[in-house]
């Protein structure tokens, strides 16, 4: 019976909100002469604060064609505001400025929506040794990470050397397809500097400084483990993979619409993603070091303290995760 009630209650607070902002996006727009597609635009600044509630709001509507709007084709996209613009009896050639912020929303909403299909599919395709395209990728990674030795074969157990499992690194793209290959390959090219020290901090790891308030926090015995420990590395390649597991479950979750609209002032694209890759590729670097796990076995740990706190820094809708190396040099940040 409490359960019922609960339920009950629970439908009618629903509906009674429902209406109660129907009754309100009523009155202020007889108030203010503008609806709330004006109000969001002209309210707010270029960026995700905007991008968002225009998203949230053609959602919630109960016209047809506001709901569709944000799935429509991105060569569509020029009529459907036309369209909209239309049905809420405004006239462009009085607020021309809509229109524009409009299409912006809109091609950053399409855009995040298409991108990611594009990385769903990458992700879907396994690696096939017998493609050349893979195959070339796959020897262009190693050249980029370790240009001044040369791989002896194809199959080999120098691949361990970058971070792989085995002498044949397709078997470690299991789980990400060609999106893994599709990253690294990327982080590696266009920032071969970091790429080449991650890689090499990765094989001989360091310990970060330790303060004077952290000594005095262990007990003796602690502090002469801690002392004698080695620091602990990690397998470069295989972490990529990890890594863009988390970069696709933030996307695919919704959590990169932060970053995204606020970097991408039209549609993000795969190379907005991979470079985002980059970033936490590095930034989970640093964060590794300062974690200082006592083994491997603390890796999932560490990620996931990582995830949140990268969920935490997307919460802020003014939130970009600052490009600072050179794989971001050819995007456009707003």
């Amino acid at each position: 019976m409490k359960h019922f009630l609960r339920m009950l209650i629970q439908v009618c607070v629903y509906f009674y909100c429902k209406c109660l902002w129907r009754c309100m996006k009523f009155v202020v727009r007889k108030l203010t002469g503008r609806c709330e597609l004006q109000r969001i635009c002209y309210n707010n600044k270029p960026g995700a604060g905007r991008t968002m509630k225009i998203e949230s709001s053609l959602k919630d509507s109960k016209s047809k064609l506001l709901q569709t709007s944000i799935s429509v084709h991105p060569d569509a996209i020029e009529k459907t505001v036309d369209d909209i613009m239309e049905l809420k009896k405004i006239n462009p050639d009085i607020n021309p400025q809509l229109g524009i912020s409009l299409q912006a929303c809109l091609l950053q909403i399409v855009g995040y929506r298409n991108l990611i299909a594009e990385v769903e599919k990458l992700r879907r395709e396994p690696y096939d040794s017998d493609n050349p395209q893979h195959e070339e990728m796959l020897l262009k990674l190693w050249k980029f990470l370790k240009p001044d030795t040369p791989l002896e074969a194809r199959i080999s157990k120098q691949w361990c050397e970058i971070g792989f499992q085995g002498d044949d690194p397709k078997t470690d793209f299991r789980g990400m397809g060609l999106l893994g290959l599709y990253n690294l390959e990327y982080f590696a090219e266009w920032d071969v500097v970091t790429a080449q020290q991650v890689l090499s901090d990765s094989l001989h790891p360091k310990y970060r400084e330790v303060t004077k308030e952290e000594i005095s926090k262990f007990s003796k015995a602690e502090w002469e483990k801690k002392r004698l420990d080695k620091a602990i590395g990690y397998s470069f390649a295989i972490v990529g993979i990890n890594i863009t597991d988390l970069a696709y479950n933030l996307l695919v979750s919704g959590a990169l619409k932060t970053h995204f609209y606020n970097v991408a002032p039209e549609a993000p694209t795969l190379s907005h993603f991979q470079q985002t890759f980059c970033y936490l590729m590095h930034e989970f670097h640093k964060f590794w070091i300062e974690e200082d796990p006592m083994d491997i076995m603390e890796f999932n740990r560490v990620r996931e303290k990582f995830r949140k706190r990268i969920l935490k820094q997307l919460q802020n809708p003014n939130m970009a995760l600052c490009p600072h190396f050179a794989a971001s040099e050819g995007l456009i940040n707003m």
